[in-house]
């Protein structure tokens, strides 16, 4: 899915002129660059003048010194000239690169500023094609393109005012001939600035292909989907190659016309340079200074197509760039915020309700009017069938999103209130799929203690702890132990140890309270029971939320709490749920069930589960009988 450019309404001017913000700081070095540019132009311009001046002068007369003389007057000209373009890139292309670097810094930050909710719209590959290529795109342009365009539009502007210098019938020839470029010059606009766009936001879309097939390349193995892959790829690419060579048509239109009107303008101006020198209005050594000096506008005059194109690149990718600055964060600190001096960890929803952005209108809200409350240390597990919510639910503490309704407290404060550095030190989560980073494995364990120097003797204490909680010690056994750098996602470790892993770095951060979704969930049955063991004496001073989609799971916890279309329908313990919800009985059953296929077990089925699945059955005996007669005295 690609992303349509908002700011397509604005100027190619209007649109550039976004990067003031970056340029700002480097535009005295710019100005260098574009003066020094200049100088080298007029001094190209200089030539032609002194070349008719030594063809009127030492070759007329056949003065040998003086001619010495004139091309050493050249030499000097053209050395000065190539001066001037060395100082153009000294001025210009390291400053670039700190324009380059400042955009790419405040991208990523945006990115991580930007809720989940916008990175749930936004494909990886998008996202990385604006961080990669066009940011070197427009960096490539300030650096090159911009200063050039400038000079050379002055050039040809110089240029043209001294071709009337010789006679003003050439002048003019060379100035209607170049009218059809600007008129193509306008079409292209049009025309390139769509394909452009069109051309990166493919590009983009052709990134996430690879992105996603490198990272699920054991599920396309396995299933043998390599060759669909391959198809699916294949189609995208020749989608952008034919993109691409509507760009290249483009160009070459323009550069058709670039190229042809300079040569009817050439011939059409020797054809008036030699009548007006038969008629006496001109002489050859003046022909001859200015079809010099059109020699020289020629390439500023044939850069122009190139730098134009160049330009538009430049306004699209700044487009895409700014689609990314331009979205509104929805989660921020608040203006004036609260914090918790001592906290304690009492977490309250509130008639909290959520929805998801795509969601329909007529549908009801995911989470429609929760209340539920957490004692300080209070370890409260969730349950509820697929679908009800409690992925949902376990993001709203640490503010993954926000509710859309109602409100979450901790310790009695809204946590919109609190400033998000203060929440995300209160609570910390562990997500079922486990995510970890290419660093190590102290770098991914102590991932929320910014508070530590890692190589500290408390920061050791902590990771320990944290990794015997998880029973993680396989760490140890890496080949370099807790310094090994693991492969991109943790890819390179079983399931069982990425999650344990991302438990161990939750129980680090030491929060007051802890989210868990589903934590054990790739475990072993004996790992499960360790994990379970020591996770008990963490939780004992930890609030704590768990998810849980296994029944050794629920054992953990002081209470649990029922997920049912939305709303906590009961909150209770185990033993009490099961003898007075008949949805929770079928919850745990489900959840037996799923747990005897993953293990290959029979389900445990309890004296309380029996007695209540009986009780159930006769209460729908019952019913129908109900019904039955009802029936029949209506009959």
């Amino acid at each position: 899915m690609s992303v349509t450019s908002s700011s397509s309404s604005l100027s190619t001017f209007a649109a550039l002129w976004r990067l003031k913000p970056f340029v700002r700081p480097i535009m005295g070095r710019l100005i260098g660059g574009a003066l020094s540019a200049l100088a080298a132009a007029v001094i190209a311009l200089m030539i032609p003048i002194v070349l008719e001046q030594i063809v009127k002068g030492p070759i007329a007369t056949g003065g040998i010194g003086l001619i010495a003389v004139g091309a050493f007057g050249v030499l000097a000209l053209a050395l000065g000239e190539a001066a001037m373009v060395w100082l153009r890139r000294w001025f210009v292309l390291t400053p670039a690169t700190e324009v380059e670097f400042q955009m790419r810094t405040d991208l990523y930050s945006r990115l991580q500023s930007l809720p989940v909710a916008f990175h749930d719209r936004w494909q990886s590959g998008q996202l990385l094609s604006r961080m990669m290529q066009d940011i070197g795109l427009i960096r490539r342009w300030i650096a090159f393109g911009l200063i050039l365009l400038v000079v050379n539009i002055l050039t040809i502007g110089i240029g043209a005012v001294l071709l009337f210098r010789w006679h003003w019938l050439l002048g003019t020839i060379f100035l209607v001939t170049g009218l059809p470029m600007w008129i193509q010059g306008y079409l292209f606009e049009k025309r390139y600035g769509t394909l452009a766009r069109r051309s990166q936001d493919q590009a983009g879309d052709l990134a996430t292909s690879v992105e996603e097939s490198v990272h699920g390349i054991r599920v396309l193995k396995a299933f043998g989907r390599g060759k669909h892959a391959l198809s699916r790829f294949s189609r995208q690419a020749e989608t952008l190659r034919e993109t691409e060579l509507s760009k290249a048509r483009a160009v070459g239109e323009i550069w058709f016309w670039l190229d042809l009107m300079p040569q009817i303008a050439f011939g059409l101006s020797l054809i008036t340079g030699i009548w007006l020198i038969a008629d006496g209005a001109i002489d050859v050594p003046q022909l001859f200074a200015f079809f010099a000096m059109a020699t020289v506008l020629r390439w500023p005059i044939e850069s122009i197509g190139f730098l134009f194109s160049f330009m538009l690149d430049a306004r699209t990718a700044t487009d895409r760039v700014f689609d990314i600055f331009q979205e509104t964060n929805t989660i921020t600190d608040p203006e004036n915020p609260v914090s918790i001096a001592e906290p304690h960890g009492r977490l309250a929803f509130e008639g909290a309700h959520f929805r998801y952005q795509d969601a329909g209108a007529a549908e009801r809200d995911l989470l429609d009017g929760i209340d539920l409350v957490l004692e300080p240390g209070e370890t409260m597990a969730l349950v509820g069938l697929t679908g009800s919510g409690k992925t949902t639910l376990t993001t709203l503490p640490a503010r993954l999103y926000d509710v859309t309704g109602g409100r979450v407290t901790l310790d009695g404060v809204d946590i919109r209130d609190l400033e998000l550095s203060e929440l995300r030190r209160h609570v910390a989560m562990a997500f079922e799929d486990a995510t970890l980073f290419s660093a190590s494995v102290r770098e991914n364990v102590l991932l929320g203690r910014a508070d530590l120097d890692l190589r500290s003797e408390e920061a050791d204490r902590v990771l320990h702890e944290a990794l015997d909680v998880a029973q993680a010690g396989f760490a140890e056994q890496l080949p370099e132990g807790l310094e090994t750098i693991i492969g991109e996602e943790g890819l390179s470790l079983s399931g069982g140890q990425r999650q344990r892993l991302a438990l161990a770095r939750a129980v680090a951060a030491a929060p007051k309270v802890l989210v868990l979704d589903d934590p054990l969930s790739a475990l072993d049955v004996d790992t499960e029971a360790l994990v379970e063991e020591a996770l008990r004496h963490v939780l004992a001073e930890t609030t704590a939320l768990i998810v849980a989609h296994r029944p050794s799971t629920v054992a953990l916890a002081d209470r649990v709490a029922l997920l049912e279309k939305g709303r906590i329908t009961a909150v209770g313990k185990h033993s009490d749920l099961l003898r007075t919800s008949a949805h929770y009985r079928h919850v745990i059953s489900s959840l037996e069930a799923e747990e005897a296929a993953r293990t290959g077990a029979i389900p445990i089925i309890t004296e309380a589960v029996a007695e209540a699945h009986q009780r159930e059955q006769q209460e729908a005996a019952d019913a129908a009988d109900q019904d039955a007669l009802e029936e029949e005295v209506q009959a």
